[in-house]
């Protein structure tokens, strides 16, 4: 029994399963090598010196601060009053809504950003150009901003913000 077993192995040892891989094989022998290239050649390492650490950073938001020297009698903006809510936001992203009159008084209603609305009259701030409300028609808040140019010199601007239409949806 064990002498059948053994013959029935050797049979399926035998058999030429493999027949097309060996000929490839035998076949890649005979093909002629080429040459193997050359590593490229590595470049030594050169260490970069970074010095703009005393640079103002791009992505923070810049401060407007008092100049060091400043001209007695000059125009400035008043650095030490309280800021207003308005003024965190620009003058282009706020949105006169409308007004209403109170005791004689004109005041407008002016949307933020972030859809609160705030009642202003003559004399508040909004912007960040230091924008001082100086009048109120049914139509158009009239700022005068106080600016920056790039010699330093502080100017006086007039802006208008206007009734923004309502229309039928965003």
């Amino acid at each position: 029994m064990l002498a059948v077993f053994a013959a029935f192995a050797l049979a399926g040892c035998s058999s030429e399963e493999h027949s097309d891989l060996r000929q490839f094989v035998r076949e890649s022998d005979k093909i002629p090598g080429s040459r193997i290239q050359p590593l490229p050649e590595v470049k030594p390492y050169e260490p970069f010196a970074y010095n703009a650490y005393d640079l103002t950073d791009p992505f923070k938001p810049r401060k407007i601060e008092p100049p060091k020297t400043t001209v007695k009698g000059g125009l400035q903006p008043d650095f030490n009053r309280p800021r207003e809510a308005l003024e965190a936001f620009p003058l282009e992203n706020l949105k006169m809504v409308g007004t209403l009159q109170q005791k004689g008084q004109t005041f407008a209603l002016v949307r933020s950003p972030d859809s609160a609305l705030f009642r202003v009259k003559s004399g508040n701030y909004m912007g960040q150009n230091f924008g001082r409300i100086v009048a109120i028609t049914e139509t158009e808040i009239k700022l005068k901003e106080i600016v920056q140019d790039s010699g330093g010199n502080w100017e006086e601007k007039e802006q208008a913000l206007l009734l923004q239409e309502q229309g039928g949806g965003k």
